[in-house]
């Protein structure tokens, strides 16, 4: 366990995904607040000379507010047109927030098909690479608007584990609304305990999984210990943090004991 903590420290390549419940307020609206905070860390972290990679969620809860949606639409073709609208305003906003510290962004849309092996993961992995070198922060997301596969069955926790194994990063940050794993979910049993290291996600840590957040977010906690799953295997070591303040991230990277780290296979 200390070892991990030790070794979190010295990672270089960082891969950070926040989520849609983490990105907006309960009304679905953006928290412009938590953004710009978020947006300080990822320039600060840059400044130390780490790669940092961005995968968001929200596009479509976004997208849905802006297009007066009351809950996350169900039908396929008004799911494509709020990811078409949400992600143009997320990125906005984002290349907003980073350009006022000094950060350059490139947006990166992705599917499935884009990390089989072939010429599409070779191109995928060449682009990403290639911002990095020029120090510029990808902000990666699913490409909900032509891709109906990645809408009905893919979610970002997972996309977040293959963008950070295609690049053989160091540390996956998944910012979420429950600051760790628990043996129980905190929300209903206040006697909860927090686990703070998995070395493997075996079939048991993953019935641990509960339901989603929001009414306009995705995944839930077993997605991520899905991810988590395909970090270890990757090589990848993955922490869980509360994501209401994004500070908590440089504390994580300090050695502090917080979230849920997971181990790896390396």
């Amino acid at each position: 366990m200390e070892n991990t903590r030790e070794k979190i420290k010295s990672s270089k390549r960082i891969v950070i995904k926040v989520g849609t419940s983490t990105l907006t307020y309960s009304n679905g609206n953006l928290n412009f607040h938590l953004m710009n905070r978020l947006a300080w860390v990822l320039a600060d972290l840059k400044n130390q000379e780490k790669d940092v990679i961005l995968v968001t969620s929200g596009a479509i809860g976004v997208g849905s507010k802006k297009l007066n949606f009351k809950t996350r639409p169900t039908e396929i073709r008004e799911k494509q047109a709020a990811a078409a609208v949400g992600q143009a305003e997320l990125m906005h906003i984002y290349q907003n927030f980073l350009g006022e510290y000094n950060q350059g962004v490139a947006q990166v849309l992705l599917t499935k098909d884009d990390f089989k092996e072939g010429e599409r993961k070779t191109n995928t992995t060449n682009t990403l690479e290639t911002l990095l070198s020029f120090g510029v922060i990808p902000i990666v997301n699913a490409n909900d608007t032509i891709s109906t596969f990645e809408i009905e069955f893919s979610d970002n926790d997972r996309l977040s584990a293959s963008v950070a194994s295609l690049l053989k990063s160091d540390l996956l940050i998944i910012l979420t609304d429950i600051d760790a794993l628990y043996d129980s979910n905190p929300k209903t049993h206040p006697e909860a305990k927090r686990i703070s290291y998995v070395e493997k996600v075996t079939d048991d840590i993953l019935k641990m999984g509960g339901e989603k957040g929001s009414e306009f977010s995705v995944g839930g906690m077993e997605t991520k210990l899905l991810a988590a799953r395909e970090c270890y295997d990757g090589g990848v070591m993955m922490a869980i943090i509360d994501g209401s303040n994004p500070l908590y991230i440089e504390d994580l990277i300090q050695g502090k004991d917080i979230g849920t780290i997971f181990g790896c296979s390396k």
